[in-house]
């Protein structure tokens, strides 16, 4: 398929990696479940603690940039390794505070972790992020809306496209820039070890990794070849352990052998995608605009 979409610097294809910091967030923490259970806290800190630099120390050797979706509750916990990502050049993100369910909040909810996340960022970070993802993979009806209310220009939530598309918010005629990710780029899919449920009993929960580099390289070439956007779903504290790093390096290894990627952060593509007419999922940068619903 011929590419349809000029890329800055004359790129074929774009590729916005990104990495969700979630350390010890999620449902056990919601749930209150964390506080009796060291082991799942050590598993989750071993993210910002010790996975983390790995990540930066390889993104340094590729020379490539990167955007990092981070729960505040982290940026309380380990603010140095935090600064250390905005040192390196890296864009930092809203991922919620402990990476709240958000499409179960009410819209009062919802604001109020936007609002509490907005400070820590600003207080311990001194930044104020552009972009957001879910923490559950989906959102509220008004998400959109009260992302826009607290300044942010694009999220990376939805599954819509495998380009980046516009979302329509009330009152905002340039709307919400949405850059897709797909679970086949989540390495939670592939490489996280499950303990509970025991699933599948007695067998191995985890893929060969020689498989999981075939597949995700076979995924970018399929986008590089159409012209596409792709960015990842990489969660540091399961794939940046030792015997994994191999798989991360030789997966950019085979991305960087071509010369016409733009490599990018996620605020770089919503802001090259904002100044495109208006698409919606589905559509071509060339075809008729109009708002996604």
């Amino acid at each position: 398929m011929r590419p349809s979409i000029a890329w800055p610097g004359g790129a074929r294809s774009c590729v916005a990696l990104a990495f969700d910091l979630d350390g010890p967030t999620g449902d056990a923490m919601l749930d209150g479940s964390l506080k009796g259970n060291p082991a799942y806290f050590t598993l989750g800190a071993y993210g910002p603690y010790r996975a983390l630099p790995r990540i930066l120390t390889m993104l340094e050797t590729f020379r490539l940039p990167a955007t990092f979706f981070v729960p505040t509750w982290v940026i309380e916990h380990w603010p140095t390794q935090c600064r250390a990502i905005i040192e390196a050049g890296h864009e930092v993100a809203y991922h919620g505070h402990r990476h709240e369910l958000f499409w179960t909040l009410d819209d009062a909810q919802q604001r109020e972790i936007m609002t509490r996340s907005q400070a820590i960022f600003h207080d311990l970070l001194g930044v104020r992020p552009v972009g957001f993802r879910t923490p559950s993979g989906d959102w509220g009806a008004q998400t959109p809306d009260i992302l826009n209310e607290f300044g942010v220009r694009y999220s990376s939530s939805m599954r819509g496209d495998d380009r980046p598309y516009h979302v329509a918010v009330d009152g905002h005629p340039q709307g919400l820039i949405e850059i897709p990710a797909r679970w086949e780029l989540d390495d939670y899919a592939s490489l996280a070890y499950q303990r509970a449920p025991d699933f599948p009993r007695g067998l191995d929960r985890t893929a060969p990794y020689a498989q999981v580099l075939a597949n995700w390289c076979a995924e970018f070439d399929g986008s590089h070849e159409e012209g596409l956007s792709m960015t990842t779903l990489l969660h540091p504290k399961v794939s940046a352990r030792p015997g994994r790093m191999a798989l991360l390096e030789a997966f950019l290894a085979h991305m960087t052998a071509h010369e016409d990627v733009w490599f990018a952060r996620c605020r770089d593509v919503a802001e090259f995608w904002q100044q495109l007419p208006a698409q919606s999922p589905g559509q071509s940068p060339d075809q008729e605009p109009r708002h996604a619903g």
